[in-house]
């Protein structure tokens, strides 16, 4: 019998890792994560217990927008009845004491179906990808995600702000760092004033790397550019210090002095966290990333005067935040199993 299965969104990296933040406080807890693609890799990469079984849909995105909206819609409600058919064969088999999604709705379908404990962790509560004569599927699916919403034992949600119902909110969900900031800039042989351009596990975020490095060869400094490409990129950019795919991205976030990234919130949040200066350019149309970088004062324009926004931000001070949203999560979650 496992104790916990984790069924952690392979959409982005963004959930597995603030999901391995969580799980690094379990002693004693059995525990199986069910994903795919790049978060798979670096639950294996650790020797956590994961089932590699998930295939998402890509995002179409061209030059930093991002297309098809609809049709994207349409294949995740495909992705969603495949993974609600896997999910009910591991549930069945693992019978586990408690069912915890990070945005996989399907498991938690499966779950409070069986009558078995449910918490979800995410960071949004309906999604508005699409507008138009096509929207009202996007509301049927919103309306159904409110209503699994309602029957989990707990949802926890990686922002700061007020408990309401079963909603707790917990602030932000960080990994935690075991070394100093000194000791990791020896360990990546950061020597000098050093950018890390990082944009998850896919190649949406490609424009952004190039827009990246347009903007810096305008800047008269001797920097340091890491590019944190993830494994379809890893060759793409192989003349540059490209590390491609890595399972300690916030140990290089915190030993930079500046991070570039797509605006995804476990990103924003680590950077946040480490006090490391952060720049967040969101996928045009994407109506989450959009929101994360409003509230960090980026548009997807901004991308377009990057070489002004970087000179900022290497003058800017380090400003660390202390964050509890790991073991607060933690123990909301050991009180249910």
């Amino acid at each position: 019998m496992i104790d916990l299965d984790f069924f952690s969104s392979p959409i982005g990296l963004g959930h597995v890792t603030r999901d391995i933040a969580i799980a690094n406080n379990f002693e004693n807890i059995s525990t199986k994560f069910v994903t795919g693609s790049g978060a798979a890799k670096i639950l294996k990469n650790l020797d956590l217990k994961v089932e590699d079984i998930y295939i998402p849909p890509q995002f179409i995105v061209e030059n930093g927008m991002l297309k098809n909206s609809t049709r994207w819609l349409w294949n995740y409600y495909q992705y969603y009845k495949r993974c609600k058919k896997i999910a009910k064969k591991i549930i069945e088999v693992d019978n586990p004491r408690l069912v915890i999604s990070d945005e996989d709705f399907a498991s938690l379908t499966v779950a409070q179906n069986k009558k078995t404990p449910t918490v979800l962790i995410t960071d949004i509560v309906q999604t508005n990808f699409i507008n138009g004569i096509t929207s009202f599927i996007e509301k049927k699916m919103n309306k159904s995600m409110q209503e699994i919403m309602k029957k989990c034992d707990t949802v926890i949600i990686p922002e700061n702000g007020p408990d309401e119902g079963n909603i707790r909110r917990v602030g932000p969900i960080v990994r935690q760092i075991n070394f100093s900031r000194e000791e990791l800039r020896k360990k990546f042989s950061f020597d000098k004033k050093t950018i890390v351009i990082s944009v998850g596990g896919t190649d949406a975020g490609v424009f952004l790397i190039e827009k990246t490095l347009e903007a810096i060869s305008k800047i008269n400094q001797d920097i340091n550019v890491i590019v944190v490409s993830g494994p379809s990129l890893s060759k793409k950019f192989g003349n540059l210090r490209n590390f491609g795919f890595v399972n300690n991205l916030h140990e290089m976030i915190f030993a930079a002095d500046v991070t570039v990234s797509l605006a995804g919130k476990s990103t924003i949040d680590e950077a946040k966290a480490y006090g490391t200066p952060g720049i967040f350019i969101p996928i045009k149309g994407h109506f989450e990333q959009e929101s994360n970088a409003k509230e960090e004062g980026f548009v997807f324009e901004d991308i377009n005067r990057l070489d002004k926004l970087i000179l900022g931000k290497l003058e800017q001070k380090r400003n660390p935040l202390e964050t509890r949203g790991a073991i607060t999560a933690y123990n909301i979650i050991k009180k249910l199993i």
